[in-house]
Formats: C-alpha cells, structure tokens, sequence
C-alpha cells in the first residue's frame, strides 16, 4: 500500500462530495466571517476576526488533504480479490480467543475507517494482524493495551 490510498467507489465518491463542499460552501462561508469580522473594527484586537481566519486556514488544511488523498487514490475492484483470505473490503467475522467475543469487522482504507458502522483500517493494529489470513487461522494482534488473539471464524467478499 505504498504511497496509495486504496478505496472504494463508494468512499470515493463521499470524498469527492466533501471536497466540492468545502470548496464551494466552505470558502464562501469562511470569506464571508471573515467580512463580516472585519466590519467590526480594530483587527488587532478582533478576536472574531483570529477566530475566522483560523477556521479559515483548517478548512484550507482539510481541502489540501483530501486533495493529496484523491490524487493517489487507486480504486478497488471486488473482483480482482483472493476470497480465501483477507484482504481490504473483506468482511471478517473473529473471535477473541481469550474472551471469546465475536467481532464482525470490514477492513477499509484509513480514509473510509469508521468503528461505529463496524469499518476498521487495514493499516490499524488489528487489520494489520488479520490482513493474508485465511479462515481458522489464528491471527497475533499487537495493540497499544498489549498482544491479542483472534480466530478468523468466517470471511465474507
């Protein structure tokens, strides 16, 4: 995964949908608080006025890096995948061995992560763990509270 951001149509086109956003709504929000805070006087001490350029330069910040991860995305293609072991977009249900909790994960890109809807990294410690497995294997996970085990129970493509 050097240096490219794989995705999937869907988070593609959610990234692009942000980033016209930002440049259209965004910019002409931000120009005008800005205005607006420069019609209050003194910009020295103008307190909205540092807050909008602020918000300002984060928005700018936010635009540059969606535009840094479109230009080296590459877009994933289901079929071209091996479905007997994991890979991004691979649906892998584990099991904790020490707990025996069952987790039902798919593995995206960092740009698409999201743990509320079940969606974790392949670049995060777990993905990283469970990434060329096959099912039944046991997969070694080294994560910042210390090393776990998890069974790859089933994989769904």
């Amino acid at each position: 995964m050097a240096g490219y951001t794989y995705l999937t149509q869907e988070g593609m086109d959610k990234l692009n949908a942000e980033l016209d956003e930002l440049k259209s709504v965004g910019r002409q929000e931000a120009a005008k608080a800005i205005a607006e805070a420069r019609e209050k006087g003194d910009l020295s001490e103008n307190a909205e006025y540092d807050a909008a350029k602020n918000a300002q330069g984060m928005l700018e910040l936010r635009i540059n890096e969606l535009e840094k991860i479109l230009a080296n995305a590459r877009l994933l293609d289901t079929s071209q995948l091996d479905p007997t072991i994991v890979t991004l977009l691979t649906t892998v249900e584990i099991e904790n061995t020490k707990t025996k909790k069952v987790f039902k994960y798919t593995l995206v890109s960092e740009a698409e992560s999201d743990l509320k809807n079940g969606k974790i990294s392949g670049n995060s410690p777990i993905g990283q763990g469970l990434m060329g497995k096959r099912e039944g294997e046991i997969a070694q996970v080294n994560t910042p509270a210390g090393a776990m085990e998890f069974r790859i129970l089933k994989l769904y493509h």
